[in-house]
């Protein structure tokens, strides 16, 4: 006879977000004994992780925070399908590691994998939360974001989904309605670097390659090739550059403008974009 009851089975169930077949069987296997059925399950869901590792996460979240000490972290958690993004143990498992991310004021993926949660690190919490799921998660990218002030904005593009696209702008200035904006206006536009002196040499020079093959083949006259060339890069530098770009609820003005008017200077940011 079982030494236990489908309370037991009904508990663990909701304690762990298993199935029922196999929390019986757990419970069959342990002899009742819930810890060491909690043992067996996650044992079960380790060795699902092995199997798991080679599958894509192309769904998950982004979340972020203020740390209150002139940085704020960004992190993007990666799963296999949206019916496990949307669910309330993988949206509470991005807010637990955030947390421990954010404690740890970790920098890289490596050294957030590696920060203490919860008695563990959040690379087994991870593992562990993964098991029960019984998907691929992986914290996927996290960034570490310096300034005076923090304007954080997180976008759905599905109102069933958690976030799938954060920003995280650092600042310094008072106006926060306009620094909202432009946090705004990163998610829209997708800018790389803030300024055109962060662009890589190598890829400006690239680039130039690249617009100067074009001019030639249009047969564009020599002697106007070095301010057509200048022209054309002008424009490459206003796709990846933030303070370059056309602001997008005002495209006659520049966000290096809007962010003058305003008396804001932007020290940083960063975005994420689900699976991107």
């Amino acid at each position: 006879m079982a030494n236990f009851t489908l309370e037991d089975v009904k508990n663990l169930r909701e304690r762990l977000g298993t199935g029922m077949v196999d929390t019986k069987n757990a419970l069959v296997e342990a002899d009742g004994d819930m810890d060491k059925a909690v043992e067996i399950l996650r044992l079960k869901g380790a060795k699902g992780n092995a199997k798991r590792a080679d599958r894509s996460t192309a769904e998950g979240l982004v979340a972020a925070v203020d740390n209150g000490d002139g940085t704020a972290t960004m992190i993007e958690l990666a799963c296999e399908t949206d019916f496990v993004a949307k669910g309330d143990k993988f949206v509470g498992l991005a807010d637990r590691v955030l947390a421990a991310v954010a404690a740890a004021r970790a920098e890289t993926v490596e050294a957030a994998l590696a920060a203490p949660a919860e008695g563990k690190t959040v690379a087994d919490v991870i593992s562990e939360e993964a098991a029960i799921l019984g998907e691929k998660v992986e914290l996927r990218r996290i960034r570490l974001v310096k300034g005076e002030h923090f304007s954080i904005y997180l976008h759905k593009t599905s109102k069933d989904l958690p976030p799938q696209v954060g920003v995280v702008l650092g600042y310094a200035g008072d106006d926060a309605e306009t620094a909202r904006s432009v946090a705004q206006h990163i998610s829209f536009a997708n800018p790389e670097y803030l300024t055109r002196e962060d662009v890589p040499a190598e890829s400006v020079e690239k680039e130039r390659a690249i617009v100067e093959q074009i001019s030639r083949e249009e047969g564009k006259p020599e002697a106007a090739l070095p301010k057509i060339i200048e022209g054309r890069l002008g424009a490459y530098f206003k796709q990846v550059a933030l303070l370059e770009q056309d602001y997008a609820k005002d495209n006659k003005l520049s966000v290096s403008k809007v962010l003058s008017d305003a008396g804001l200077t932007v020290s940083d940011f960063a975005r994420f974009k689900v699976g991107a």
